[in-house]
């Protein structure tokens, strides 16, 4: 059984998450990655394995499923 690496939590659940990456300024999307979820406090954990699949999705040659528009705001505090 693993921990959480921000909280300690030993519940996790699994689940499958969207993640945004930006990468040379362009935003990918990658959706329906497998991943634990702490229970506590949200932090979303990927096995070793997921995340050098991620990689070699994001540069390699892997055509994308779909394009979607993202609206911008620009934060003014």
């Amino acid at each position: 059984m693993s921990n959480c690496y921000n909280c300690g939590s030993d519940e996790l659940q699994d689940k499958f998450v969207n993640e945004t990456f930006e990468i040379k300024g362009k935003l990918i999307l990658i959706e329906n990655i497998p991943a634990q979820v702490c229970c506590r406090c949200g932090e979303i954990i990927f096995s070793s394995e997921t995340a050098e699949k991620v990689r070699l999705m994001i540069q390699g040659e892997t055509k994308p499923t779909k394009s979607i528009q993202v609206d911008v705001f620009a934060y003014q505090g």
